[in-house]
């Protein structure tokens, strides 16, 4: 099966938690605090893997979580850092936060990594606490808690050379021939339901690869036929061999088939009709096929919409008429022709940056118990760690809360001595 669109969850490992121990060895006294720090936490990573060539791997496991580092020991030890967790993805995979939209990443080149979700530091043993004012410290810190987020992955095939028309035009006729692939070939249409990659090799020693994409049809922007789940393909090509079917057997038009097609790729993505183009006249050993053709250039000719008559060739699939003409030809188009930007791509590149104001540490809201609840991205990462095992990091806790404006925030809500106050699931009584 085909997969080129899923969406995952990573979870980055926490820290290891720093550790709270003092030297004690016989004839040393005074001996000081020995807590290590805790190790770091795992990473999750997107790693290319050329093995792979659908996101199929996906559909059964969403759900990725790097390990958590080792705890800091006694002696002064340091915990071990978690090992990072590396995600296969095909090449070709483009990478969005599935709740900002936020493009992460294009992974396109072999071996290719994106750090999606960063592990949390290791938390500090009080070994780093001691200072000449508090010798011994029984003060330690939790490791910090990895990135979490939710990601969408999106396969766009690597092919040079993208081949699109009407269904049953003799695209993938034309890809069995040129290349090693085997495509399904039946007298129906929407035989090919996904892409289908070939490489093509030259006799000159030239070489690139080829896609078979799914028939498009009138209306396929609008979600008619297959609409257009597969034109995402088509942004990485960088020739459009525009295949119609000259034969006339379907009782279509060739250059109605020819107008519709272009337009389905416009309202997709305009700068599509950018890239070089070239309209293969396909079947031209049926009958009526050099007919249509002569009266298919008369109209093209007199096109003033396009901005550049495209190159036409002429081919027989079953005959091998023309074949190897058009594989060199568009291995000269090739060469000339410069890498395109994907939709994706352009919009990270034209993306304005505007300045942000820093959120404020934190939020204070009421409950309808009336107990005061503190919340923020700043708290509650030092709330996390925070080791409440310990008086002395408690302490140090409602400093670092006093410092940060909350007790003066507070009072000014109106809270009183007694108010209970709530940080996640721990609440504790409001001070004056």
């Amino acid at each position: 099966m085909f997969v080129d669109q899923i969406k995952i969850e990573v979870k980055a490992g926490k820290g290891g938690d720093g550790m709270v121990a003092f030297r004690r060895e016989k004839y040393v006294p005074n001996g000081g605090p020995a807590g290590g720090d805790g190790g770091k936490g795992g990473s999750i990573i997107l790693k290319v893997d050329q093995g792979l060539r659908t996101l199929m791997d996906f559909r059964y496991h969403r759900i990725f979580k790097a390990k958590p580092g080792q705890n800091g020991m006694i002696k002064g030890m340091y915990g071990r850092g978690a090992d990072d967790t590396y995600i296969s993805v095909p090449q070709g995979t483009t990478v969005t936060d599935a709740e900002t939209g936020e493009l992460l990443g294009d992974l396109v080149e072999a071996d290719d990594e994106l750090v999606v979700a960063k592990g949390g530091r290791g938390g500090r043993g009080n070994i780093k606490f001691a200072s000449p004012k508090n010798p011994a410290p029984e003060i330690a810190e939790n490791g910090e808690p990895g990135e979490e987020r939710k990601l969408k992955l999106e396969l766009k095939v690597l092919a040079d050379v993208g081949l699109v028309g009407f269904p049953s035009v003799g695209k993938s006729t034309l890809l069995s021939v040129v290349t090693s692939a085997k495509p399904k070939i039946a007298e129906y249409h929407f035989t090919t339901l996904v892409p289908n990659l070939g490489m093509v090799r030259l006799d000159d020693g030239r070489d690139y690869v080829m896609a078979d994409l799914p028939g498009l049809i009138e209306g396929a922007s609008q979600g008619v036929g297959l609409g257009i789940q597969f034109l995402r393909h088509v942004e990485r090509t960088r020739v459009i061999l525009h295949l119609i079917d000259m034969s006339g057997v379907e009782g279509r038009d060739p250059y109605d088939d020819f107008v519709k097609i272009n337009e389905e790729l416009k309202v997709y993505d305009p700068t599509l009709l950018d890239r070089p183009q070239i309209v293969v006249a396909s079947k031209m050993d049926m009958p009526d096929s050099a007919k249509n053709l002569a009266e298919f250039k008369v109209k093209l000719a007199k096109d003033k919409t396009l901005k550049q008559v495209p190159e036409v060739m002429e081919i027989s699939s079953l005959t091998h008429q023309g074949l190897k003409e058009l594989t060199h030809r568009t291995a000269d188009v090739l060469e000339s022709t410069p890498k395109f930007e994907t939709l994706a791509e352009k919009e990270q590149s034209s993306k304005v940056y505007t300045f942000k104001e820093d959120e404020p540490a934190f939020k204070i809201t009421r409950d309808s118990d009336a107990t005061w609840v503190l919340s923020g991205e700043k708290l509650e990462r030092l709330f996390k760690m925070t080791n409440f095992n310990h008086d002395e990091s408690l302490m140090r806790f409602a400093r670092q809360l006093r410092g940060m404006g909350v007790d003066d925030a507070l009072r000014e809500r109106g809270a009183k001595g007694g108010d209970l106050v709530r940080i996640e699931d721990f609440t504790f009584e409001f001070v004056e």
